[in-house]
């Protein structure tokens, strides 16, 4: 019980680094595009790089000799993941039927035209958690928590596999357990990335005139089912342990395409209005985050 516990706060500690996000808006009314897309760009040069050289390395070793055919099929189920969800969230609109009190904020119509035509998946899931906030519906909150796990379920999973070698030698030891230095490292990656996103959550809340704390509580809400996302995983990995190299494919597989398809369009969309359309301050995060993380997940 006590590790399953250390895994949840772990996965609880990136849900709360989202509402970390939304903090700028108590100081200031707008968040610079410029400063948006270089956060977008290191928390993807992080995730990469704590993906390729820390759970794929991770899931080679663990694979029992030849070709890890395991992990590959856990690459592969990654993709899938979030290509499935991806999929649902084009296909989701909550609708204008949730009763509106007559002192909610007004929900324009960009915000209202939350489905896709095959574009960035980002806007569209902000715009339709900013709704369900503003709203206050319980029933469309619901709907939304539901939503936002098949988003960011994945980096839940990412952090319960990385603590599968919880308690073995070699790991850092806090209060009494030694934790597996691969998991500081993500617990940190989703973390560090969960800021922009948080950010990115709250700007159309600000537009709606939402309260500065609503918005903080709103970008936590966002990320809460990577704490549950973490346990499960690592219960998993923890009572099945030969499917462990699986575990690590499935992780880096969706956190790589993660960047491909949602963090790195997210910070192009972010900076359109910027000199080169922000590619040269998305490059510059990019390579930060890589340098940043890569001396740390080789030691």
């Amino acid at each position: 019980m006590e590790t399953i516990i250390l895994v949840f706060v772990a996965g609880l500690i990136t849900a709360i680094a989202t509402g970390i996000g939304a903090l700028p808006f108590f100081f200031i009314d707008d968040f610079s595009d410029r400063w948006n897309v270089g956060l977008w760009g290191i928390a993807s040069g992080i995730m990469v790089t704590v993906s390729v050289f820390g759970l794929i390395d991770e899931g080679l070793a663990s694979a029992s000799g030849g070709f890890p055919t395991m992990m590959v099929g856990g690459l592969l189920a990654g993709v899938v993941l979030v290509e499935v969800g991806d999929r649902v969230l084009d296909r989701v609109d909550i609708g204008d039927d949730a009763e509106h009190d007559h002192d909610e904020p007004t929900v324009s119509d960009d915000t209202k035209a939350v489905q896709t035509d095959g574009g960035s998946h980002a806007h569209d899931d902000h715009a339709l958690e900013a709704k369900a906030v503003a709203q206050g519906n319980p029933k469309t909150l619901l709907l939304i928590l539901g939503i936002l796990t098949i988003h960011s379920f994945p980096e839940g999973v990412a952090v319960g596999v990385s603590f599968a070698e919880l308690g073995m030698d070699g790991g850092l030891p806090v209060l009494g357990f030694s934790i597996p230095i691969l998991a500081v490292f993500m617990t940190i990656a989703i973390s560090i990335h969960n800021i922009p996103e948080g950010t990115a959550i709250a700007i159309p809340m600000r537009a709606m005139g939402l309260s500065n704390w609503r918005m903080v509580g709103a970008a936590i809400f966002s990320s809460l089912p990577q704490p549950i996302g973490a346990v499960i995983a690592y219960a998993f990995v923890s009572w099945a342990h030969s499917f462990l190299p699986f575990g690590f494919g499935f992780a880096a597989g969706a956190m790589v395409y993660l960047v491909a398809t949602e963090f790195i369009p997210e910070a192009i969309e972010t900076g359109s209005d910027l000199p080169n359309h922000g590619y040269r301050e998305l490059a510059v995060g990019f390579g930060v985050g890589v340098l940043a993380m890569l001396p740390l997940v080789t030691l």
